[in-house]
């Protein structure tokens, strides 16, 4: 049995938990999209790669650590009374600390709409990222909140949604 005939099998609770589990180098979604976490050599530049996507309802996205340690987490209020800013009904993800290079945590998104998500350790430095799911419109629930702020530097590094739409991935590149 495959990874899909097995979460079809269990029905939505169960493909909710397997797929809010870190991955860690078993299960590995074929088809899911990677987001790489990277670092360079101090820690002195901490991103997401891409930091911004467009991508269709029911894409699993995986994020991978490359160096340094880091977390994938939604902007929620379950994830350390956070903003939300991701839609209404959609579930938030925590991937919790992964810590090795190769570590890795997956999610599946639904619910189109905009998602915005940070790296705990970092989001002070301003890692964070943005997953578009669907094209807009959205309803106006969809759209992030912004009833408590973020960090400044989040804020900035948070890639502008018709650039997204525009150019479906974007890249912070560092030399």
């Amino acid at each position: 049995m495959n990874r899909r005939e097995f979460i079809g099998a269990g029905g939505p609770v169960l493909a909710g938990l397997v797929l809010a589990t870190p991955v860690r180098g078993a299960w590995p979604s074929r088809d899911a999209l990677e987001i790489r976490m990277r670092s360079d050599v101090r820690g002195e530049r901490v991103w997401f790669d891409p930091v911004g996507v467009l991508v269709d309802p029911g894409t699993t996205i995986r994020w991978v650590v490359e160096a340094n340690v880091h977390t994938a987490t939604a902007y929620h209020p379950t994830n350390g009374d956070r903003p939300r800013r991701i839609p209404v009904g959609a579930r938030p993800w925590d991937s919790g600390y992964l810590v090795n290079p190769g570590d890795a945590f997956e999610t599946t998104l639904t619910v189109p709409g905009v998602y915005d998500y940070y790296c705990l350790p970092h989001e002070q430095a301003g890692m964070v990222g943005r997953i578009v799911v669907g094209r807009p419109p959205f309803d106006a629930d969809a759209l992030p909140a912004e009833a408590r702020p973020i960090p400044d530097a989040a804020l900035r590094n948070l890639p502008a949604l018709d650039r997204i739409l525009r150019e479906r991935a974007v890249r912070v590149l560092f030399p």
